[in-house]
């Protein structure tokens, strides 16, 4: 479960959170007043969620490279019949 944390209590207790999020694997919203700002997770987590993403960036480029010479239309086309054919199967 990630917790909620001001960032008055990240600075009072910054080498305890570590800890938790290091050796507990522990996640933390960290807000200003009420508004969440940042997220402080396992560096572990971090490293997959960036691999996760470079890969996915690399998919889109691959897309992206195919679909130059198709309309929007086309593509939305393409999309939509995506789309249903996975609601079928699902």
């Amino acid at each position: 479960m990630t917790k909620e944390l001001n960032a008055l209590k990240i600075r009072q207790s910054l080498g305890e959170i570590l800890e938790e999020v290091y050796y507990k694997g522990e996640e933390f919203i960290i807000k200003r007043g009420r508004k969440p700002m940042a997220v402080l997770i396992p560096i572990d987590e971090f490293d997959s969620l960036k691999r996760q993403r470079e890969k996915d960036m690399q998919v889109l480029s691959r897309i992206r490279g195919k679909t130059k010479a198709a309309s929007a239309k086309e593509i939305e086309k393409d999309v939509e019949e995506a789309v249903k054919a996975v609601r079928k199967v699902g």
